[in-house]
């Protein structure tokens, strides 16, 4: 039995990790919309980090960049089907994250209990 490549799965989580990535995601989804407008909903992103985040969305197929020839230029981006996905898959483990949240608070109570109670070697 072959080893899986994990590299893709890696640069996957690298890349929805970032902290910017979501926000821009979930903008977009379901509208078009130009680089003023996303930094809008996003909030609080610099133009360059935003301008970085929209090219590697871009790069890797999830965003589309649309330059229409008026004057002043007018640029858009949209979702691939790509990035519909990849936001459905988002969404998906943040209502997991949401409907266990307990739990995930009950264990990480439980751990620092413990963890207190060891002594480190």
């Amino acid at each position: 039995m072959t080893q899986p490549d994990f590299a893709i799965v890696r640069e996957m989580f690298d890349l929805t990790g970032a902290r910017w990535t979501v926000p821009v995601l979930v903008a977009l989804e379901g509208s078009r919309m130009r680089f003023g407008e996303i930094a809008r909903d996003v909030g609080g992103v610099a133009q360059k980090q935003l301008a970085s985040t929209l090219k590697e969305l871009e790069r890797d197929g999830f965003v589309t960049r649309t330059a229409f020839a008026t004057i002043p230029p007018r640029v858009e981006y949209e979702l691939t089907e790509l990035g519909e996905e990849l936001v459905g898959g988002v969404k998906q483990l943040g209502s997991i994250a949401y409907a266990n949240r307990e739990r995930i608070a009950t264990a990480r109570r439980e751990f620092a209990e413990r963890a207190e109670g060891s002594v480190a070697v």
